[in-house]
């Protein structure tokens, strides 16, 4: 996957606070490490479409439902999505502001146009 890093605008950083760079580095790690896991990662790119229950990851994705279930539960722990129950069903979805901002800067990356 070739990116050209002239398409790819600077980002607007007015002044670079290292003191909050340092207080948010973990939480920064931790997203990251996150994504860094193939089946997590495709999991957080499907619910950004929205809500889905396990069933219907499953079947969209292919991931085995105890790779599936295993996966889920580190991304609840790690509070990048949240559960909702309707009956049976568990409902998933992306609960962080900058995993669905990774998440969307990724798809537009690796996915859209001559990107992916």
């Amino acid at each position: 996957m070739n990116v050209n890093i002239d398409s790819i605008p600077p980002a607007p950083l007015p002044s670079l606070d290292i003191q909050k760079l340092r207080e948010n580095a973990g939480e920064a790690e931790r997203l990251l490490k996150s994504l860094a896991n193939p089946d997590r990662l495709l999991l957080l790119c499907q619910l950004a479409k929205g809500e889905m229950n396990v069933g219907q990851l499953e079947q969209q994705l292919g991931i085995h439902q105890p790779t599936l279930s295993q996966q889920l539960g580190v991304l609840r722990r790690e509070g990048l999505v949240a559960t909702r129950r309707e009956g049976k069903q568990i409902f998933y979805r992306i609960n962080s502001g900058p995993a669905l901002a990774v998440i969307n800067t990724l798809y537009h990356l690796f996915c859209e146009g001559d990107g992916g």
